[in-house]
């Protein structure tokens, strides 16, 4: 069975930083490309970035361009999502998930099958 678990949200004031985790559990991290999403209170969920099962191709929103890093360990199973600059506007619940299908572009939730229950982010003016 398939399990992700977010961790490192919390609290931080603008223009700082945080750096998310997602382990998981599961025969198939090492295979399979990995995305971070998040939701903001009565939004749509928004793809944040993306990484390949490699780590070497990583993709972004233009939103968090230059601000937010995606990486990968496969030896931990674990990918990160290191936050800087931080904004209000990136207040959220950020969510991972591992990308199942490639009917659509990697900015679609449709496209992945497993996610994590999220951890919050809380960015003060």
């Amino acid at each position: 069975q398939v399990q992700l678990v977010e961790s490192g949200g919390g609290l931080v004031q603008a223009g700082g930083s945080l750096r998310l985790s997602c382990a998981v559990s599961g025969n198939i991290f090492n295979t399979h490309d990995m995305g971070w999403f998040r939701q903001a209170p009565g939004k749509e969920r928004e793809y944040v970035a993306a990484i390949e099962n490699t780590g070497d191709r990583t993709y972004y929103a233009d939103s968090v361009k230059g601000r937010f890093t995606i990486s990968r360990d496969n030896a931990k199973n674990t990918v990160y999502l290191q936050m800087t600059s931080l904004d209000v506007e990136d207040t959220a619940i950020y969510s991972c998930a591992v990308r199942r299908w490639y009917s659509g572009g990697r900015q679609e939730p449709s496209q992945y099958g497993y996610w994590g229950q999220g951890t919050q982010v809380v960015v003060s003016s």
